[in-house]
């Protein structure tokens, strides 16, 4: 074995840096790009958010999995039983909760015939929950969400809207908004779903492939549901599971900005670590179960998604790489070619991608302004989104990826009750 040259070594750190830089810069401005045409392509003549389109809606099942949402279950319940839609029900689906879970929704429906509930013996998981209320359903178009999620009056027309509008739509994303933001890690993520996750869905719905529904907000097509093989149960993230086995099923998945649903998220760094592994888990288990399934010229327009989700794969992994050569260079001073700053700290490239982060979220809350008013206030707190969930997404991400390789296909993913914000 001969030892690389110096030069070699450089030029590669180099290679490392550039990637480290221009990967994300690229995909911001891309998803920036693909979220104004979506704007004036497909949402600025919609109207209003609660004047949807008046149309001959047929009746639809409202599926809500619980597993221990006492504390939330009354006001969900709530919001699911005054939407303003002209036939629905509402199908419970009590996921063998140990909390006083089953007891409230026995009661509820005892209340309002239009709810049903249904008792698991014991803890199967989202999946299991879903794929039960999909079989027990009265009717063809689905519109499911979280245990802890309050759906707007509108957002069921919203949804089925696209479902009727084209037969070969097999499911609709809606647009989860934050209702915890007292904190600073509640501020920051009101921020990530309207300037990074509202952006990308607009951006990838215009390039052809979205890479997940929204687990807490979404609209169905049983039919899809039933020919894609239903929810998966041996995986972490079903959402993301679903929208490939959907879309390689050649149905189309799409974005509904106007269908909102509001809900907790983590407030604490175990929450949020908890969240972001389990995302990041699901994600890398999707990335190689469909590995091969998207071989085929007929898969070409999920070739993006993938890709895109390879990449940050990689960038993550080489974001991590660089911090540990680096410090290896400040210990080994005899590697010129390490003497480089730190990838943590902003030099001027950190200021051309803070700079981009917050350009992002100033076209986010245009673009979102008839969505969600008071984002403005959380503009301040964006400066922090680099470096604390940029942070979290590389440590995520290589913690994962072994865990992802090494689950076994068939293995039940369970639930268990998530972090919900802090309680006042």
């Amino acid at each position: 074995m001969f030892p690389l040259p110096v030069d070699f070594l450089h030029w590669v750190w180099v290679a490392l840096l550039g990637y480290a830089f221009y990967y994300p810069l690229f995909m911001a401005y891309l998803w920036m790009v693909g979220a104004l045409h979506y704007y004036f392509h497909y949402e600025r003549k919609e109207p209003p958010l609660d004047e949807p389109p008046e149309l001959d809606y047929p009746p639809i099942s409202i599926l809500i999995p619980c597993f221990n949402e006492e504390d939330n279950l009354a006001d969900t319940l709530r919001y699911a039983l005054a939407v303003d839609y002209p036939e629905f029900e509402v199908v419970a689906i009590n996921d063998g909760s140990t909390d006083a879970t089953a007891r409230l929704l026995d009661e509820a429906a005892q209340r309002d015939p239009r709810l049903r509930v249904v008792h698991l013996a014991e803890n199967q998981g989202k999946a299991v929950a879903l794929n039960t209320g999909c079989l027990l359903a009265k009717h063809e178009h689905l519109v499911c969400i979280d245990g802890d999620a309050l759906l707007e009056p509108h957002a069921p027309k919203w949804l089925v809207k696209q479902l009727i509008g084209s037969p070969r739509v097999g499911a609709v994303t809606g647009n989860p908004r934050i209702r915890n933001r007292s904190t600073l890690l509640g501020k920051v993520q009101v921020g990530e779903f309207s300037s990074i996750i509202g952006i990308i869905k607009r951006a990838q719905r215009t390039y052809g492939r979205l890479f997940t529904l929204s687990g807490v907000i979404a609209g169905f097509r049983k039919t899809a549901v039933r020919q894609a093989g239903y929810w998966s149960d041996d995986v972490l993230t079903e959402d993301i599971d679903m929208s490939w086995k959907l879309q390689l099923a050649h149905w189309d998945v799409r974005f509904e900005p106007h269908a909102q649903a509001w809900i907790l998220m983590p407030e604490t760094l175990k929450g949020l670590w908890k969240q972001r592994l389990r995302w990041a888990k699901g994600g890398l288990q999707v990335l190689l179960r469909n590995a091969g399934a998207i071989g085929s010229w007929q898969k070409r327009r999920m070739w993006p998604i993938y890709a895109e989700y390879l990449f940050s794969a990689i960038w993550a992994y080489v974001m991590a790489l660089l911090v540990v050569v680096w410090a290896l260079g400040l210990l080994l001073p005899q590697f010129g070619w390490m003497q480089m700053s730190s990838p943590l700290l902003p030099g001027w490239h950190g200021l051309v991608l803070g700079m981009t982060c917050l350009f992002q979220f100033m076209l986010s809350k245009w673009l979102d302004r008839r969505y969600d008013f008071g984002t403005g206030r959380n503009f301040f707190w964006m400066i922090w989104y680099p470096l604390v969930f940029w942070m979290i997404h590389i440590v995520t991400t290589v913690v994962a990826l072994p865990q992802a390789i090494t689950h076994s296909r068939g293995l039940r993913a369970r639930w268990t009750s998530p972090d919900r914000g802090v309680k006042a």
